[in-house]
């Protein structure tokens, strides 16, 4: 009678014969959370600094509709008021929205900076495991051809 292939232990020893570094595996995930972290640190510093320009942007708003709440002598002086109140918020908005636009700039630069960096340290690091690995199972097959 036939006796029944254990494959648990089958692909366990083929698993043992191909050893798997997983000192590179750390390394890597060490080096994505790095990578996270920066460009966690670089989306929260934006979005601070958006923040600080919308506060801004607010608060001279308000202050010059209070300018223009108030009372006038004349009838005429509110629709000077109002032209006023509207050709400075034109204004504003220009150079605030030039500050959102550095922000964002500053932002994808920065991002597009430690992407590359990223991007060469992986290339490095599979350059290294590739050889590793290479070696090592070269390594294993022979033991194996050896072993048959």
């Amino acid at each position: 009678m036939n006796k029944a292939t254990d494959m648990a232990a089958t692909l366990k020893e083929m698993m043992d014969a191909f050893p798997v570094d997983t000192k590179s595996m750390e390394e890597a995930y060490k080096n994505s959370l790095a990578l996270t972290e920066k460009l966690s640190h670089a989306a929260i510093e934006a979005a601070d600094k958006s923040s600080e320009i919308s506060q801004k942007w607010t608060k001279d708003t308000l202050a010059k509709l209070a300018e223009m709440s108030k009372a006038k002598a004349e009838p005429a002086d509110y629709a000077q008021a109002m032209s006023d109140y509207v050709s400075a918020q034109a204004d504003v908005a220009t150079e605030n929205m030039a500050a959102f636009a550095e922000v964002a700039k500053k932002l994808q630069m920065e991002t597009f900076d430690l992407m590359m960096a990223a991007s060469q340290d992986f290339s490095r690091a599979a350059g290294t495991a590739y050889k590793k690995s290479s070696t090592d199972t070269g390594s294993a097959v022979k033991k194996a051809a050896a072993a048959v």
